[in-house]
This record gives structure tokens, C-alpha cells and sequence, in this order.
């Protein structure tokens, strides 16, 4: 299993957002009830998922906000790693080396996908069900059908 260090982080942060405003607090209210004091930017850009938080740290934040630390981590493994309903996560090389003819615009999208520069080479995607819509409309199926399709090329 590839792990998109990315994505990982992008929702570890909004799953931080999520306790934080659950509790009803502000960045600068959750600061103060951290035991050493940090900036607000740095709790910004771990809720946004653009710094890395270090364990200890995000021990920190947890406990701040009454949460343990492996609930918050089980939700963000969730959400990055088990499909949601109306989200399949696919692996971009499998659609590649797949031959059905009908997810032709599939493969084509996903080889210019993996050739993009930026995507730090990961082949691990997660589609949800608009874009799944839009896929199954180009392939020319129903959306059902394209999600079974995926599926079954990505066994879990």
C-alpha cells in the first residue's frame, strides 16, 4: 500500500480543524491551552496540511482538545486509506495496464496524470463521485458500472 504523504497530511490537518472547531475555539484560544506556545501561522498551516507536525507535537494538540491521539489518527487512516461511500481510491498504473476497451479516456487520463510533474510520482488516487460521474460519462458507461470496474482492478 502506497501512502500519499500528501493527502495524509492535507486531512490529518482538517481533521485537526474539525477538534478544534468542535470544541468551539479559535487558533489563538487552542494555543493557549497548549503547554508551549507556538504561532498561530505554524497552527495554520498544520490545519491546512502544508508543514508536518511531529508526533510529540501532535500529541500535544490532542490532548489539548481531549482527544486520543490514535482516535485522531484512526479517523485520518479512514479517510486516506478506506473507501468512502461514493469514493474509490485507484492505483493509476492498474487502470494503465488494463485493457477494456471502454476505459480508454480512463487510461489516457490516467497516464497524463502520472506523467505530471509535481505529483511526487504517486500512482494512488482518490476519485470521488462527481469525478467519477464525469469519468463514466466520458467512458461512455453507467457510473455504477465504472466504480465495479475500478474495483475490481484495485482489490483492497
Amino acid at each position: 500500500m502506497l501512502i500519499d504523504a500528501e493527502s495524509y497530511q492535507r486531512i490529518l490537518g482538517d481533521e485537526l480543524r474539525k477538534l478544534r472547531r468542535k470544541r468551539g475555539w479559535t487558533r489563538k484560544e487552542l494555543n493557549q491551552h497548549l503547554q508551549s506556545e507556538i504561532s498561530l501561522q505554524t497552527l495554520a498551516t498544520y490545519e491546512l496540511g502544508t508543514r508536518h507536525c511531529s508526533v510529540v507535537r501532535l500529541v500535544e494538540l490532542c490532548v489539548a482538545m481531549d482527544e486520543l491521539p490514535q482516535d485522531l489518527l484512526a479517523k485520518v487512516h479512514r479517510r486516506v486509506f478506506v473507501d468512502e461511500p461514493g469514493r474509490v481510491r485507484i492505483d493509476l498504473r492498474l487502470v494503465i495496464d488494463d485493457d477494456q476497451e471502454e476505459l480508454l479516456p480512463l487510461r489516457r487520463w490516467a497516464d497524463d496524470r502520472l506523467k505530471r510533474p509535481g505529483d511526487n510520482g504517486s500512482a494512488e488516487v482518490h476519485l470521488d463521485f462527481a469525478a467519477l460521474e464525469r469519468m463514466a460519462e466520458l467512458c461512455g458507461i453507467p457510473t455504477v458500472d465504472l466504480i465495479g470496474r475500478l474495483r475490481r482492478l484495485n482489490p483492497s
